[in-house]
């Protein structure tokens, strides 16, 4: 296997001794969505905390897009991928996979990175202060045990989100919660109830119906459940949210890690880290943007999930029939839309930057998936959301936006598999951006709360930069114990 090379994010050369207590290292997983916030945090470290030094740990094919999201001070440590069939050389990013039954074998390729890893932590010449690391990044738990190295978990979810995860899984959940019923989760909030679409799977009790049934998740899901032990040893839990939205679910978080574990809310990392790297914009959505005369509805399900063709042509024709302008980030390379968009409707299939989309002036209202990262951009930029959940917790974020916060509205999804008709897509579009209705100024007033508790949370003695203060002066504290030790 190849050596690990280490560089600065400009390219230069840099040595493989850097080390000590004001050292951070940062191992995101191989997702844009994992990858950005780590790389936000990266810089916000770099650039905002004297003294610090920063190196992320990434891969060939992930390079070039870590060194275009972070600063030049950011040191970037190389580590090859290694090759894993069936899965396709050069597929380094779950994004980048042909299919998502592949997704297991990118998470095993993944965990293969152990000994490189290793390698690359003995290369040190000490210990660095900690080590921030994504949850399905497991193994980077028992390197930096044995390295001596504190390690803080990185979920890229909020806290309800990961809180509800565990609950449902350690349970015991009722009956009903297998049918269409709502129901209480055990150690959530009593005032709170879930309908069975917002809680894992395998949490869920058998039923006759099912018990029997293939499950194509079943393979992923257990290469994560290897990763529970790993998750709640850690020293601490990094958390991309702030307190205003989350504080009510930390307390349950913090019950399933060490007894002196914190869930660390440091949130939004974007806005942490300020505009030091802006984010390009090389299909011209801005400019096209400033062109607009009326509110648009932008449009995006993130780079993870897979949308029918079926579904894609309800979603057009039902966004022309809204009578909205919009802006669409279309994923599918083979999809074409089956009507004339014209000069109102814009899809994009290349890069979106999407963080200045969402704060441009024309955009009205965001109809997404609810990946965590997009409700926090949604919130800070203060647009509302018709909530549209494809996977994993989006379900649950969905319902946090919507039913908790109250920034948005929902398409009702059922289970997934039926595909929303136009009709419906319209409707709700219409729903969404009508801003004078009684519905839509609560909204709009929901959002704009949020969006200053996002805005005070990285601001000067706000909960956020106090907190990833805390953890570093921490962090630092332990650090020192350990050296005089």
């Amino acid at each position: 296997m190849a050596a690990t090379t280490t560089t600065t994010a400009d390219g230069a050369a840099a040595a493989n001794h850097t080390c000590g207590g004001d050292h951070v290292v940062l191992f995101p997983f191989m997702a844009k969505g994992h990858t950005l916030p780590l790389l936000h945090l990266a810089t916000a470290l770099s650039v905002h905390h004297n003294g610090l030094r920063v190196t992320v740990v990434t891969t060939p094919g992930n390079l070039a897009f870590v060194r275009s999201h972070v600063p030049s001070s950011v040191r970037l440590a190389v580590l090859p991928f290694p090759s894993l069939p069936p899965l396709p050389a050069g597929v380094e990013s779950t994004d980048a996979l042909p299919s998502p039954s592949l997704h297991p074998t990118f998470m095993r390729a993944a965990a293969l990175l152990r000994q490189p890893f290793a390698d690359l932590m003995a290369s040190l010449s000490s210990p660095p202060l900690v080590l921030v690391s994504d949850f399905f990044l497991g193994f980077t738990g028992r390197v930096a045990a044995d390295a001596g190295v504190r390690r803080v978990v990185f979920h890229g979810m909020s806290c309800f989100s990961i809180a509800l995860g565990k609950s449902a899984k350690m349970g015991p959940l009722p009956s009903c919660a297998g049918r269409g019923e709502t129901f209480h989760v055990p150690r959530m909030p009593a005032h709170l109830k879930f309908t069975a679409a917002e809680v894992p799977p395998d949490a869920l009790p058998k039923t006759t119906d099912h018990e029997h049934e293939e499950d194509d998740t079943s393979s992923t899901r257990s290469v994560v459940d290897k990763e529970e032990y790993s998750d709640a040893s850690s020293w601490g839990v990094l958390v991309n949210s702030f307190a205003k939205l989350d504080q009510e679910f930390v307390a349950t978080l913090e019950s399933f890690y060490q007894p002196d574990a914190r869930a660390w809310l440091v949130g939004p990392l974007f806005l942490a880290a300020g505009d030091i790297v802006e984010e390009q914009d090389p299909e011209g959505c801005l400019p096209w943007l400033d062109e607009q005369s009326e509110p648009v509805v932008y449009v995006s399900f993130g780079t993870q999930a897979h949308v029918s063709h079926e579904q894609l042509g309800e979603l057009a024709r039902g966004l022309a029939q809204s009578g909205h302008p919009f802006l669409w980030a279309v994923r599918s390379e083979t999809w074409s839309p089956p009507v004339d968009v014209g000069p109102r409707g814009r899809l994009v299939r290349g890069w979106v930057p999407q963080r200045r989309v969402l704060a441009h002036r024309a955009v009205g209202g965001f109809v997404s998936h609810c990946g965590w990262n997009s409700v926090m951009e949604s919130l800070a930029a203060g647009k509302p959301v018709l909530a549209w959940p494809m996977m994993a917790e989006q379900p649950v974020n969905a319902r946090h936006v919507t039913g908790i916060v109250g920034a948005g509205i929902r398409m009702d999804v059922g289970d997934g598999s039926v595909v929303v008709g136009r009709a419906e897509v319209e409707k709700k579009v219409r729903r969404l951006m009508d801003a004078g209705s009684e519905e839509g100024r609560r909204i709009r007033a929901r959002v704009a709360w949020a969006q200053q508790a996002a805005m005070s949370a990285v601001g000067d003695g706000g909960t956020s930069r106090t907190a990833l203060l805390k953890l570093l002066e921490g962090l630092q504290g332990s650090y020192d114990r350990d050296v005089v030790v």
